[in-house]
């Protein structure tokens, strides 16, 4: 069955309010909303695309009745989420919670996502609370930033964990975005958490193919990229484990709008993704959308059957 696009994207680009005031959080606290017609919002990315298709896939299956909506833009579609106008999203726990506090608390307020999984849903859910918002749980599926070398060079060296390159004294060429230099997650943290010896950033961007040519041919001897990036293995890299949780628990999260779509039947249905779906079913799923062509609603729609979610 073909979804319909939404097609009020022009509203949305023109229209959105804000939802529930800071100063009105009584408004938030009526009890959960169940409408039977629901908005999916995607952020039009491969891997917000397939979540976005699952989530409207098993509400569907559970009685409601989905569109999707692309918005691309987070300060576009999350004033959507708050008005109604969206009503799930899929989100990254520590990126929405670092996203919330600076909209709330300005651009300089220190960050409240971390490695720490529960210390993040806590600070998350405090802050999407006022704004008509709730967090689902999280499932196993996370999105975090990682490093990979080629594999050559990871067996050359014996080389398994961040820890393990730190050790072997190596002098590493990064191939990264260029605000790599500033982040605690990147460079800063690279030498303080792992002690290695980043000798300079190669300004090639987060996972991009010519960054991963760059380690491939061996002018740079380590990417920044993500965990479920799908072409690893098209340039010959292999990703080095975090051991020392340096990244922030960015766990695949539904964000609900509350007044409609808060109740115990959404909750249900978008849970039971969460007993499936892996940090690897991801990165699966999006070499089939990236490199193999397939469509995401196809994609989606045979994992869940694979797993017995659909019939």
């Amino acid at each position: 069955m073909r979804r319909r696009a939404a097609t009020a994207l022009v509203l949305l680009l023109t229209g959105c309010s804000t939802g529930p005031s800071l100063e009105t959080k009584g408004a938030v606290t009526a009890a959960p909303g169940d409408s039977h017609q629901l908005t999916v919002g995607s952020a039009g990315f491969t891997e917000s695309d397939l979540l976005a298709q699952m989530y409207a896939l098993l509400l569907d299956r559970a009685g409601y009745k989905t569109s999707l909506l692309t918005v691309a833009n987070r300060e576009l579609y999350e004033p959507a989420l708050e008005s109604g106008q969206i009503d799930v999203v899929p989100e990254y726990a520590a990126t929405f919670a670092d996203w919330l506090n600076a909209k709330t608390n300005g651009a300089d307020a220190a960050p409240v996502g971390s490695p720490d999984l529960d210390a993040t849903m806590t600070a998350l859910r405090r802050l999407a609370a006022p704004r008509g918002l709730t967090v689902l749980d999280a499932g196993r599926a996370v999105d975090q930033n990682a490093f990979a070398v080629s594999a050559a060079y990871a067996r050359q060296h014996d080389l398994k964990t961040l820890s393990d390159l730190g050790a072997s004294g190596l002098e590493v060429r990064l191939a990264a975005g260029d605000e790599c230099v500033q982040r605690p997650y990147c460079e800063p943290g690279l030498k303080k958490t792992y002690g290695i010896d980043i000798t300079g950033v190669d300004p090639k961007g987060v996972g991009t193919t010519q960054a991963k040519k760059a380690v491939q041919s061996g002018r740079d001897q380590m990417v920044l990229t993500t965990t479920t990036d799908a072409t690893l293995t098209e340039f010959g890299l292999v990703l080095l484990a975090d051991d020392k949780h340096l990244q922030n628990a960015d766990y695949v999260v539904p964000v609900v709008n509350r007044s409609r779509a808060g109740s115990e039947g959404v909750t249900k249905a978008l849970g039971k993704l969460n007993d499936v779906l892996t940090t690897a079913d991801l990165a699966s799923m999006n070499q089939q959308v990236d490199s193999w062509r397939r469509l995401a609603n196809d994609v989606a729609r045979t994992y869940l059957e694979d797993k017995g979610l659909l019939k």
